[in-house]
């Protein structure tokens, strides 16, 4: 298929190479240098979003929040231009349920099918093609973007109509967000009381509190090996998400907001950019620690 990505990442670019490496022709927007190997590879750089979309069949963005999959949809030179009838337009960014759904029914009155399907695994499942990925949108579009689907996830799920990807991977990042939490007052907890986080660690593991996040991010914390991975910065957009359609809804989710505000001083002491798991730094500093 000729099909377009925009969005190349830290996540984008490893999706983009997979779906190369299957024999698909791939039109890509913004390339930089870090990107550059794309091409190298037999991809084509295009000079706009709409020139992507002309090219292409499908235009997969993976971009990083609400704004810039609106800007790149729709604003000048963007895929909407670019658009004719019959093509598919696949936002695997993960961003707000509510706009996906007025993104969705601005892209279909042109003639155009429209799926949200967000993703999670982080840059180690991006890379390894075993992300699991959400998707909202009908079974006829599902059922035609799930090949490419399974060139970069293992997971794939249609979780209902438009939008639906949206509001599974909310849910998700709020899992994620609270157990990272969760994880780092516990281990910090340990080192405080003198004990040796490592070996609390691997006692929990053989528990009932075993996860995968006490695995992974479990093991970051213990090494202080905070390079991304997944950055506070963009959970903390997940999560704020989160929180405006709880607000929405009038529905109460105390520990996602705890969480939300716990993210927002990791990002006041200059550690946005740091991996998601360094929460424990976070939670160490404002307890009177040096980290």
């Amino acid at each position: 298929m000729n099909i377009g990505f925009i969005g190349l990442g830290v996540m984008g670019r490893p999706m983009a190479e997979h779906l190369i490496d299957a024999g698909h022709a791939l039109h890509l927007s913004r390339v930089k240098p870090v990107s550059q190997h794309l091409v190298d590879k037999g991809a084509k750089a295009a000079p706009s979003a709409s020139a992507v979309a002309s090219a292409c069949d499908i235009v997969i963005l993976m971009l990083p929040d609400t704004p810039d999959v609106e800007t790149v949809l729709f604003g000048k030179d963007g895929v909407a231009e670019g658009l004719s009838p019959g093509k598919l337009v696949i936002d695997m960014s993960s961003i707000s349920p509510v706009a996906t759904k007025e993104f969705a029914r601005r892209i279909e009155a042109l003639g155009c099918d429209y799926l949200d399907a967000p993703v999670s695994g982080g840059e180690v499942g991006a890379r390894a093609a075993s992300l699991t990925i959400m998707v909202g949108g009908s079974e006829a579009a599902f059922a035609r973007a799930r090949p490419l689907f399974e060139k970069m996830g293992k997971n794939i799920t249609l979780v209902g109509g438009t939008g639906d990807g949206q509001t599974a991977k909310v849910a998700n990042q709020i899992i994620v967000g609270l157990t990272i939490e969760a994880v780092s007052e516990a281990l910090l907890f340990a080192r405080r009381a003198g004990a040796d986080p490592a070996r609390v660690r691997e006692a929990l593991m053989g528990g009932f509190a075993a996860s995968r996040i006490l695995e992974v991010h479990g093991d970051r914390m213990v090494k202080q090996t905070f390079d991304p991975g997944f950055r506070i910065r963009l959970h903390r957009k997940d999560l704020t998400l989160a929180v405006d359609a709880a607000r929405a809804l009038d529905l109460a989710l105390p520990n996602t907001a705890a969480t939300q505000q716990l993210m927002n001083a990791a990002i006041a002491m200059g550690d946005g950019d740091r991996d998601h798991s360094a929460l424990i730094r976070t939670l160490d500093l404002i307890s009177g620690g040096a980290c």
